[in-house]
């Protein structure tokens, strides 16, 4: 398994990803959306491959805390492919993540996760890698 920095060229690939995470997109939809997110520095994307194989992502953004010092990590995106899943790949882009979060000097690295019935396998995930649940989410859509 190698892990690496998410670049341009490999927009079909998280195209994909984003369909296994339950968001189908479109190649161009996706570029757009990355190339926003690459020319922002304070966004991180990593994409692990297996056997040569972009099989899973994790995306990443650096925010500062109003209620703290320092800064945080948010986990915005972690997906791993169906067929490539409970072979410890989502584990290692997790330590990668707090590797990059360590790295720049956050105290804290936290994610959302849905509470619909096919992400329960992630919460036992989240949990089983340290995390803790500590609050509620809430979302309004505005268009």
């Amino acid at each position: 398994m190698e892990i690496r920095k998410a670049t341009v060229n490999d927009i079909k690939e998280i195209a994909n990803l984003m369909e296994h995470l339950g968001y189908p997109t479109t190649i161009e939809k996706m570029k757009k959306r990355f190339s926003n997110i690459e020319s922002s520095p304070d966004y991180h994307t990593l994409l692990a491959s297996y056997d040569d194989k972009t099989v899973g992502m994790i995306g990443l953004v650096k925010g500062y805390y109003y209620e703290l010092d320092g800064l945080y990590v948010r986990i915005v995106a972690l997906v791993v492919d169906s067929n490539h899943r409970n072979k410890g790949i989502g584990k290692q882009l997790l330590k990668e993540a707090e590797i990059w979060a360590k790295k720049i000097g956050a105290t804290g690295i936290g994610l959302n996760s849905g509470n619909r019935p096919e992400r329960i396998n992630a919460h036992k995930f989240y949990k089983k890698s340290g995390y803790a649940e500590k609050s509620v989410g809430f979302a309004k859509r505005l268009i």
